[in-house]
């Protein structure tokens, strides 16, 4: 893939712009552990090697109606595709960097690889591609898929390689898997750690929100070891992994 040169995002910094980063986990991220907090839908920032990234901020509308807005300070934000529900980078605080193509980037010494999967189930046809994002951060293998909805094929395969971590959606819908496409790609990468996103809860606008509760993934990856957490934001090392698949589940506070 070509190499790419990284794009500035220039924003206004807002005076009470919202930062949500919890102390502890910033102290153990400076420790040398990777912090992951979940933002809502299929949004997380990572902090960790001096680094904060910003995954998929999002408008808060349909499915995210009553989360609050990611309005959170980075290094870098990456995006998955330019629809409403992925790709809102307006409005963030400072000066980030903005990457949202899939390609080969370097930044701050760390390689970040954007592989390009269809939106949907029409051959891109319908929403276009979705860049899935994957790099290493803290020591920790970390591949977020975005919203895909096409199966992966084995050049894909061949270029996540093995997750540490995986965030896979869920909920289904026309333009991302359903529980039983999810549990296909995570057999498919077969990762230590599964984060799942994009399903429907207590944010959806129940009049605009055409995607499935946690619970159907959750009954089709039955004999899965489950984690869960009462925090929206959890703390990693390399030692802390699984060594068998165990999926992981954040909790928000609404």
């Amino acid at each position: 893939m070509k190499r790419r040169e990284l794009m500035g995002y220039g924003s206004a910094l807002a005076a009470t712009a919202l930062i949500t980063t919890l102390a502890d986990s910033e102290v153990f991220a400076q420790a040398g552990g990777l912090s992951v907090q979940w933002l809502g839908h299929t949004c997380f920032l990572f902090s960790g090697s001096g680094l904060r990234i910003l995954v998929n901020p999002f408008r808060t509308l349909g499915c995210t109606a009553k989360y609050r807005a990611p309005k959170v300070a980075a290094d870098l934000v990456m995006i998955s595709s330019q629809l409403f529900d992925e790709g809102a980078v307006e409005g963030l605080p400072g000066n980030p960097k903005l990457i949202y193509e899939p390609g080969v980037y370097d930044f701050k010494g760390i390689k970040f690889q954007g592989v390009g999967i269809d939106h949907d189930r029409k051959g891109g046809k319908q929403f276009g591609i979705n860049a899935a994002w994957s790099w290493s951060q803290a020591g920790i293998k970390i591949t977020h898929l975005g919203v895909p909805a096409a199966p992966l094929s084995f050049e894909q395969k061949v270029l996540f390689g093995r997750p540490d971590i995986l965030f896979v959606p869920v909920g289904g819908g026309p333009k991302a898997y359903n529980a039983t496409e999810a549990k296909q790609a995570i057999q498919a990468l077969n990762p230590k750690l599964v984060v799942p996103t994009h399903f429907r809860n207590e944010a959806a606008d129940p009049a605009s929100c055409d995607i499935a509760p946690l619970d159907e993934f959750l009954n089709v990856m039955q004999g899965t070891p489950v984690r869960r957490s009462n925090s929206d934001t959890i703390s990693l090392s390399p030692r802390s992994l699984p060594e068998t698949t165990t999926i992981q589940i954040m909790s928000y506070r609404f």
